[in-house]
């Protein structure tokens, strides 16, 4: 992509996030490009650790505009761990968040680890893998933990309309919940991607809830 194919709102989106990178002290932003086109943010280059990769993505998402992130960064770690090193972290790690259950497993392979297991909660499957994101030597991810919950409440869906409009992240009016089996549906329109997500979260933490289909659209601020 050229800068003669830009508009002056991707020129304005992709500068906005370099500067939220450098600004971000989580983020060392000297190897990171950016690109933007319509809304979409792709991030390129490399960082050292997992967790940098994560923040490059998180402030990204804050920037006024964004409405997708594409993370395309690589993990280049600047000391080789051992597997059996990382594995033990992994296991520590996990042992040391009372919400993660003993049912929960971990593999460790070229520094990518993979979740399984089963849970009941769907933040239970999140927690797992906050857990291990900031471990030294992580490169990747893969989180197939399945959430079998026990039974779906009764009144989830009110449950869930009654977190959003407890959450100073979103405006709950512009968001409707519907509930079909185990999966929580989430429509309307929201003012940022931080909302946008800020509500999935909510939604996952409904008993019951095994699976969130975020169909909310990003536009402008609605007061």
């Amino acid at each position: 992509m050229t800068t003669a194919t830009l508009t002056d709102t991707d020129l304005r989106v992709r500068d906005a996030v370099n500067r939220q990178l450098e600004w971000d002290p989580q983020v060392d932003a000297s190897a990171i490009g950016v690109t933007a086109r319509e809304g979409v943010v792709t991030l390129t280059g490399y960082v050292d650790t997992y967790s940098g990769k994560l923040a490059a993505e998180r402030a990204a998402k804050r920037v006024r505009g964004v409405r997708g992130v594409a993370n395309e960064i690589e993990v280049r770690l600047k000391q080789e761990r051992t597997e059996p090193e990382l594995a033990r972290d992994v296991v520590r790690a996990l042992e040391l968040r009372s919400t993660i259950p003993a049912s929960v497993q971990a593999v460790v392979h070229d520094g990518h680890v993979t979740l399984t297991g089963s849970v009941d909660w769907l933040f239970q499957k999140e927690e797992a893998e906050k857990a291990v994101r900031h471990l030294r030597g992580v490169r990747g991810i893969f989180n197939h933990i399945e959430v079998k919950p026990r039974a779906t409440e009764r009144d989830v869906r009110r449950r869930i309309v009654e977190a959003l409009h407890r959450n100073a992240d979103v405006n709950a009016r512009n968001v409707t919940v519907t509930i079909e089996g185990h999966t929580a549906i989430l429509t309307g329109q929201v003012g940022s991607y931080v909302q946008y997500e800020a509500a999935a979260r909510a939604a996952a933490s409904a008993p019951g809830i095994t699976h969130v289909e975020n169909r909310l659209q990003i536009g402008p601020p609605i007061d």
